[in-house]
């Protein structure tokens, strides 16, 4: 089993995480790493729900704040073992986000008596469908685990704070023709050919930019998909475009989903999904106190993060982790080792008091 050092050099912890494959669904040997380590605090109280792990000070401190941070990664893309190339680790996961959960487990370890309590969420399956993700197992087994004033996602934000997040909704629209075959087309009506006033409806369309607690959350509606025919000597008769629509936290999953239909009067529209984004809570105490001690400019969370789930639950949440987001997934992402020291020393310091 990966032996993971959590008293010693962050780097090294970050490269042990990284080089401990944890791709989707294939967590385990990351999560008893995790576990065995986090057992072996004196200060913690460790529980383990499937894949992911819940770690908890309990001094009664009157506050308590969650750090949290998934351990799962996308594939591989041929970007393992980490390297490590001056100040940047590179790596699969090393931006998203083994270095925010090497930053979390040395807290875990290090503060023994932090003047608020803290309880540290490892989880499994951040990365795929939401019926897997790992906060919702450990929501539907032990809610109580999940209960805080704060809870902060070590999501890669450049050591910064992005706020709250975007809404997103995926939906198909499905145009109509008749069906025919090629050798006579004329019978038929090409519902790909159709489909073109959709796409250009969604080309020409502008969308909002919304203003919450100061920071502008920029929408996104986009064509991802274009389906249609059975075989080459057919005139299809339905082409279905499936569409993600990317939405400012202030509209509710209703309100985007009648702003959707309402761009498409005349189609059929059949919502897939719809997820539920975050507001800033700038103006909330715990937020705004994080936010005055790291001294930094908040910037709007142009994705959607698990900060959604905590928020859901009524409990205030922001990102702040290491790791530049735009290189998330990608196949030379790295985190900068000055951005992990920064977060541990700054959380460091605020935990202390």
């Amino acid at each position: 089993m990966t032996s993971l050092n959590l008293a010693g050099d962050l780097v090294d912890l970050a490269q042990a995480l990284v080089d401990t494959p944890s791709e989707s669904g294939d967590e385990a040997a990351l999560a008893d790493a995790v576990e065995c380590a986090l057992r072996a605090c004196a200060h913690l109280t460790v529980d383990r729900i499937g894949n992911s792990v819940v770690a908890r000070t309990n001094a009664d401190r009157g506050e308590r704040v969650i750090i949290g941070g998934h351990l799962d990664t996308v594939p591989s893309a041929g970007n393992l073992p980490s390297r490590l190339d001056g100040e940047l680790l590179h790596g699969l996961g090393a931006c998203d986000m083994k270095g925010g959960v090497a930053v979390a487990l040395r807290l875990a370890a290090t503060l023994t008596a932090p003047v608020r309590d803290v309880t540290y969420v490892f989880y499994e399956c951040e990365e795929v469908s939401s019926d897997r993700n790992g906060l919702n197992q450990i929501a539907a087994a032990r809610p109580d685990l999940l209960q805080a004033d704060l809870a902060i996602l070590m999501e890669p934000s450049d050591a910064g704070v992005e706020a709250g997040c975007q809404g997103i909704l995926n939906a198909e629209i499905t145009v109509r023709g008749e069906r025919a075959h090629t050798a006579r087309s004329w019978m038929g009506i090409n519902a790909a050919h159709r489909a073109a006033a959709v796409l250009q409806r969604l080309d020409d369309h502008t969308t909002e930019r919304v203003a919450i607690d100061g920071l502008e959350y920029r929408e996104g509606l986009n064509s991802v998909a274009l389906r249609a025919g059975i075989s080459e000597n057919i005139v299809p008769d339905t082409c279905v475009i499936t569409v993600n629509l990317r939405f400012a936290p202030n509209r509710s999953a209703e309100e985007a989903e009648a702003y959707l239909r309402g761009l498409f009067p005349e189609y059929e529209v059949e919502v897939t999904e719809v997820v539920q984004g975050a507001l800033p809570s700038l103006g909330q105490g715990p937020v705004a106190s994080l936010v005055e001690f790291l001294g930094v400019v908040p910037r709007p969370k142009l994705g959607w993060t698990d900060v959604a789930r905590f928020a859901a639950l009524g409990t205030p949440a922001l990102n702040y982790g290491p790791g530049d987001p735009t290189l998330a997934h990608t196949t030379g992402e790295y985190v900068p080792v000055w951005q992990m020291r920064e977060c541990e020393a700054q959380l460091s310091a605020w935990l202390h008091g």
